[in-house]
């Protein structure tokens, strides 16, 4: 099976093993909840489990605001014995307990003063885990940090055991009497709904891309928006003035030659336009389709090629249908930046990725099958 999305694909083979999927969403009642998971169940449980584990077959397991930490490790550790691939799906709060100082996933009946007894320590749930085959577990962790536990973070990483890749956020505390929402779990949740089979830590990075970590601490690989390193940092170009058209400077900048520049200023707007609107929202992409022209006038047509494709699934997971003008037009403009791509390893790489999004936005003329014709013409270099 041909996975994943980017540059760096990855080639995977389904299991003949059936999966397994544990869907966890467990937060306190009452004023102690900093997570609102209300709605998170319902949009996992719409995901196919085959889908979260890449096996033909797999069965789920759903924990819904559980109460009994011992009833937890039960399910945890029944699904850990199981011989395919193991999915967990984790959404709730992190809390420590006042004796110990050891950090607990906080349950339904979770108060500051009963951690050690209503909550599950973390260690159970990685010694569990650890039991397993390395390699055939993946878990994906979409935390918020108590205060007490946010600062134990900082000078001491969440342990997430060895043979499990963990991907996923731990955010900091909210405000007083606000709650966080679990929008990577849910940027999981639409990505995989937009039918598109994606290798895990590809997964994980395109969920990233549509959720704001500036106040999160990233578990497994903090991948930048894109592979081309364009993400503006502290000292990032500021925004354009009130009243200015923001995209003269922009492509003033790729005019002169100042590509870079230029690419740095667009990925600056798509962040802003990501902390005001939403990931999936037409501000957003419509700054993610800027940069791909820009990398059109910059002669970089394996990143154009990319970020159409990227344009095009963030508007099927925002729900414009296969066949909208606009998701047939980012999908038709990757296929053409993509047969000006020369290196075979990236033909194949981003032929893959456009292959999958081929299977629903066939195109005309034949395209869904122009791109099978090239790829089987390609043999990729072995990696390493």
């Amino acid at each position: 099976m041909i996975s994943g999305y980017g540059a760096a694909v990855e080639i995977t083979r389904e299991d003949t093993a059936p999966g397994t999927v544990l869907l966890v969403t467990a937060a306190p009642a009452g004023k102690g909840c900093l997570v609102d998971t209300g709605n998170v169940t319902n949009v996992l449980a719409a995901v196919a489990p085959s889908t979260w584990t890449g096996t033909a077959a797999a069965s789920l397991v759903e924990l819904a605001d559980p109460v009994d930490p011992q009833t937890v490790l039960t399910r945890v550790r029944g699904v850990a014995a199981s011989p395919g691939p193991l999915t967990v799906v984790l959404s709730g709060q992190l809390q420590t307990d006042r004796r110990q100082h050891h950090i607990h996933l906080a349950l339904a009946r979770t108060t500051p003063a009963t951690v050690r007894y209503t909550a599950l320590p973390w260690a159970w749930f990685v010694h569990e885990l650890q039991q397993r085959r390395p390699g055939t577990t993946t878990v994906y962790a979409d935390l918020v940090a108590d205060a007490e536990t946010w600062q134990h973070l900082h000078t001491t990483p969440l342990d997430p055991g060895r043979g499990a890749r963990t991907y996923g956020l731990v955010a900091a505390p909210p405000k007083p009497r606000r709650t966080v929402q679990p929008a990577y779990t849910l940027a999981l949740a639409q990505i995989l709904r937009s039918g598109l089979r994606l290798a895990p830590e590809r997964l994980h990075q395109e969920a990233l891309r549509q959720v704001d970590t500036s106040a999160a601490l990233v578990l497994g690989p903090a991948r930048a928006l894109d592979t081309a390193g364009y993400v503006p940092g502290p000292a990032a170009p500021a925004q354009a003035p009130p009243g200015r058209d923001p995209h003269t400077e922009v492509f003033a900048a790729a005019t002169a030659g100042r590509h870079t520049e230029a690419a740095g200023l667009a990925a600056a707007h798509e962040q802003e336009a990501l902390r005001a609107h939403g990931p999936a929202s037409p501000q957003a992409v419509h700054w993610i389709e800027v940069q791909a022209e820009l990398a059109r006038q910059a002669e970089d047509s394996a990143r154009a090629s990319q970020l159409w494709m990227r344009s095009a699934v963030l508007r099927l997971t925002s729900g414009q249908s296969p066949e909208h003008p606009d998701v047939t037009a980012a999908v038709d403009r990757a296929h053409h930046c993509w047969h000006h791509v020369t290196d075979p390893r990236t033909v194949h790489d981003l032929g893959a990725d456009l292959a999958a999004l081929r299977s629903q936005v066939a195109g005309k003329n034949g395209a869904r099958e122009d791109v099978r014709r090239r790829l089987a013409k390609i043999a990729p270099a072995p990696s390493g």
